[in-house]
């Protein structure tokens, strides 16, 4: 059911009314990623995104953690102008209210984290707690040493340095390489940048770890609950990673 903005704040304990309205009326606040400075719009908390400072809020509730296996071709959004399938399709059963943390582009695969707990999904997707990921990257063509070497010191792009924590060749052939590779960073596209600048086509990237979560035997299009411990594990590796949350409440 829509209500208006200010009311859907105060009643999520961001702000009181009068402090909603500010924060409106300064850009401090959007929906489904579209920011509002206009008082008197409503929104649905049932439906759309709302953030605060770029921080998710959300009634209180029951937090859900899913680990979702996404397949390709699915948008990592809940809702997609283009109508194109979207990750919420393959969550059969799950009546919460979700969001993705972080992304994985249309063409990519793996492991993608949801839950409901916008303060665990601020800080996981924040660059400051640099959460290693791991992945299974196919490209076209076979690797050279020259190339590997060139990885480890790092590949200048627009934005810096394409230099994952860790590069392991899988198995290669002359026509194409997997690799098993780690990151700290959440930058655009970063991997098939740093690939494209070598001259490699990536064809397949699949996130298969997220920390030490792993997708492991979960099949494509399919999700689960995260166990407590593996929630707790996140919390306390956020704790000790030496990032200071300064997100507003």
């Amino acid at each position: 059911m829509e209500e208006r903005l200010q009311k859907i704040i105060a009643r999520c304990g961001v702000a009181s009314r009068r402090a909603a309205e500010t924060l409106i009326s300064q850009g401090r606040v959007s929906i489904n990623g579209v920011t509002v400075k206009t008082l008197g719009v409503k929104a649905d908390s049932d439906k759309d995104e709302i953030r605060v400072d770029g921080k998710l809020i959300a009634l209180e509730e029951t937090k859900v953690y899913l680990m979702l296996n996404k397949p390709r071709g699915y948008v990592t959004s809940l809702r997609d102008p283009q109508n194109r399938p979207i990750v919420s399709d393959l969550l059969d059963g799950v009546t919460e209210r979700v969001f993705p943390i972080g992304r994985l582009d249309y063409d990519s695969e793996g492991m993608l984290l949801l839950t409901n707990d916008g303060q665990l999904a601020q800080r996981l997707s924040h660059p400051r707690y640099r959460i290693p990921k791991t992945y299974r990257v196919k490209i076209d063509g076979k690797l050279t040493r020259g190339d590997v070497r060139s990885i480890a010191l790092g590949i200048d792009l627009d934005d810096g340095l394409f230099k994952p924590e860790s590069l392991n060749m899988e198995k290669f052939n002359r026509k194409s390489s997997w690799l098993v590779l780690t990151v700290s960073e959440g930058r655009n596209r970063l991997i098939r940048r740093g690939f494209q600048a070598l001259g490699y086509n990536v064809s397949r990237l699949v996130r298969i770890a997220i920390a030490d979560l792993r997708l492991d035997a979960l099949g494509e299009g399919k999700y689960r609950h995260l166990t407590p411990g593996e929630v707790k594990r996140l919390a306390a590796l956020l704790a000790s990673s030496g990032g200071k949350d300064t997100t507003r409440r």
